[in-house]
C-alpha cells in the first residue's frame, strides 16, 4: 500500500522499518520536530526522521496540525504534502501531536493506530509505563482505526503479552514496539477483511504522561508500590531519592517479606545483598544504585569504599 507515516521515538522506528522492509511504499513521513538532547542538547533529528533519510522517505515536521492552532502555516504545509502524497492510508505510532479532523479524514482508507496497551485499559500518553507502575499481569498491542477521541477507536488487531515479575518499562518496550511492527503488517495484510471492533465500555483507565516529580521517592508508600515504579521508571525519568542532601539514581529494588517499626527512609540493614530501608508498609531492598556522575553499580559495588549505611536516613 502507498502509506503516510506518522512517529517519532524508537517504538515508531520499529514499525516503520517493519512497514519499509514488507515493501510498502512510504509516500511521506510525519515527524516532530528536531529537538536539544544529550550533554551538549545539540538538535537530534527523532528516530523516525533518522530512518527515513537514510531511505530516501519525504520528511514533514511541523509543529502542530491545527490549521486554527499556534502554527497554521506548519499545518497547512503539512496537509498540502499529505494531499501530495496521495497516499491510501496513514500509519500513527506514537507521534506526538494529536490528528485534527482534517487529518483523519486525508486518506480514504483512514488512520491506523499503534496503542501500546490492551485497549480500553491505558488509554493516553504513557501506557507502558503505568501498565508495570500498576503490576499488571499483562498488556500488549491494539491497533485501532483512530477517531477523534482520545485512543478510542475500534480495534482491528489486539495481541496480549504476558509481563515477567522484573519487568521494567525499558523490557516492555522493546517486547511491545516489535509486537506492533509485527501487527501492523499483518494488518495491512488483512486490511480489508478485518472487522473493526469497538472497544468495551468498561474497563477503561487513563495513562497520564510521566512527569518528572513522579520519580523522587516518598517512603511512606508501600514497599510493593514503590518497586513497581522504580521499575516503571526504568529508563525515564529514574527513580531516585536523596541521601545527605544528594541525589541518588535507584534503578532496580525488590520489596521484602518483613515488616519494619522504623521511620521510613530509615536505612535498617546494609550489605552485599543490598540495602534495605524502610517504608511505610514493609521493606525495599535496593540493588542497583548510582551517583552523580557515576554509573549503575550493585549495590554491593556501591557500598566499597563508603561509611556505614546502618541508620542512615533517606530523602533528605
Amino acid at each position: 500500500m502507498r502509506l503516510v507515516f506518522a512517529g517519532t521515538p524508537v517504538f515508531a522506528q520499529k514499525a516503520l522499518a517493519a512497514l519499509h522492509a514488507s515493501g510498502h511504499d512510504i509516500a511521506l513521513v510525519l515527524t516532530q520536530p528536531d529537538r536539544p538532547a544529550g550533554r551538549g542538547m545539540q538538535l537530534q533529528a527523532s528516530a523516525v526522521k533518522q530512518y527515513a533519510q537514510l531511505h530516501g522517505m519525504p520528511v514533514c515536521q511541523p509543529s502542530g496540525l491545527r490549521l486554527d492552532g499556534k502554527y497554521p502555516d506548519e499545518a497547512s504545509a503539512a496537509q498540502a504534502a499529505i494531499a501530495h502524497a496521495k497516499a491510501e492510508a496513514m500509519v500513527v505510532v506514537a507521534y506526538g501531536l494529536l490528528l485534527p479532523t482534517w487529518a483523519l479524514n486525508s486518506v480514504p482508507m483512514g488512520c491506523l493506530n499503534i496503542h501500546a496497551s490492551l485497549l480500553p485499559r491505558w488509554r493516553g500518553a504513557a501506557p507502558i509505563q503505568r501498565a508495570v507502575e500498576a503490576g499488571d499481569a499483562q498488556s500488549g498491542v491494539c491497533i485501532m482505526r483512530m477517531e477523534e477521541g482520545l485512543d478510542t477507536g475500534p480495534v482491528l488487531w489486539r495481541q496480549a503479552l504476558k509481563l515477567s515479575e522484573d519487568e521494567t518499562s525499558a523490557s516492555l518496550h522493546d517486547k511491545l514496539a516489535d509486537l506492533g511492527a509485527a501487527g501492523i503488517v499483518q494488518t495491512l495484510a488483512q486490511l480489508p477483511s478485518l472487522n473493526a471492533v469497538a472497544q468495551a465500555e468498561d474497563g477503561i483507565t487513563y495513562a497520564a504522561k510521566i512527569d518528572k516529580h513522579e520519580a523522587l521517592i516518598d517512603w511512606s508508600l508501600p514497599a510493593t508500590l514503590l518497586s513497581r515504579r522504580i521499575r516503571a521508571f526504568d529508563p525515564f525519568p529514574g527513580a531516585h531519592t536523596l541521601r545527605h542532601g544528594q541525589p541518588l539514581k535507584i534503578w532496580s529494588a525488590q520489596a521484602l517479606p518483613q515488616t519494619s517499626d522504623q521511620t521510613p527512609g530509615t536505612v535498617v540493614q546494609a550489605s552485599d545483598h543490598g540495602v534495605d530501608v524502610a517504608c511505610g508498609e514493609g521493606v525495599l531492598r535496593l540493588l542497583q544504585l548510582q551517583k552523580p556522575g557515576g554509573k549503575r553499580l550493585a549495590f554491593a559495588e556501591l557500598l566499597r569504599g563508603q561509611a556505614d549505611w546502618h541508620g542512615a536516613v533517606l530523602g533528605i
